[in-house]
């Protein structure tokens, strides 16, 4: 699409360039008599200038074509990419970025947290489903603001959150963490609110030394039983 795109571009400027061209030509007074002092001459400059203005019309047409065809992309991509409930990276997201590392050796500095949202069945039986979803997107996006300029999070799945980062240090996981502390308790906080209960497993590769990236997610999946950070209001 960006190389026709560009072709497309190229041609209304070897257009635009012949129109100036010819309009420069056309002002000499012998190119002008020339042109209307002979019938032939001035039917071929009239099918000339048409010829023009309909190329002109069929690129304005290819143009908003383009801009159908890339709009309609974006809506295509973010309907599969995006979960629709929670708005953020679904599990087709979460698989893309695992399988960048299929084929070949994980790298120390890569690590990942699973984050459960611990009461959302809860929430769904003793509210509605309407209920949990909206607690599942005030998370979702809790999780996306946190995750900010330090790592990939998407939902991978009910009420499982995937978080991989990429050149991860200890200080981009703690800060991740207490962002997420920060805001979910201001959430739980609020006058009405629903409470937020939580929980993280972490994997740091450079600890774990593991060669598959799957196995690195087990692990902090594994890890979620064990963690102790629930937020209650």
């Amino acid at each position: 699409m960006k190389k026709y795109t560009s072709f497309k571009v190229l041609q209304l400027a070897i257009l635009a360039i012949l129109t100036i061209l010819s309009l420069f030509l056309l002002l000499k007074p012998e190119v002008k008599q020339f042109v209307f002092s002979s019938r032939p001459a001035t039917i071929l400059f009239f099918v000339v200038w048409v010829l023009l203005l309909v190329s002109f019309i069929f690129l304005l047409i290819d143009f908003n074509l383009i801009s159908t065809i890339k709009l309609n992309y974006h809506n295509l991509y973010g309907v599969a990419y995006s979960d629709p409930i929670s708005g953020m990276p679904n599990r087709f997201s979460c698989d893309t970025v695992i399988e960048k590392y299929y084929d070949e050796k994980l790298p120390e500095n890569i690590g990942c947290i699973m984050i459960d949202l611990s009461n959302l069945s809860e929430i769904n039986n003793l509210y509605t489903h309407a209920t949990g979803n909206r607690l599942l997107k005030d998370f979702s996006n809790i999780l996306s603001t946190a995750a900010t300029s330090l790592c990939f999070v998407g939902r991978n799945g009910g009420n499982k959150f995937l978080a991989i980062f990429e050149d991860c240090t200890d200080e981009n996981i703690d800060l991740f963490i207490q962002r997420i502390e920060n805001r979910v308790a201001q959430h739980n906080q609020a006058p009405d609110s629903i409470a937020i209960e939580y929980h993280t497993g972490i994997a740091l590769n450079r600890n774990e030394h593991l060669d598959q990236i799957t196995r690195l997610i087990a692990l902090a999946n594994k890890r979620i039983s064990r963690s102790t950070n629930v937020q209650r209001s």
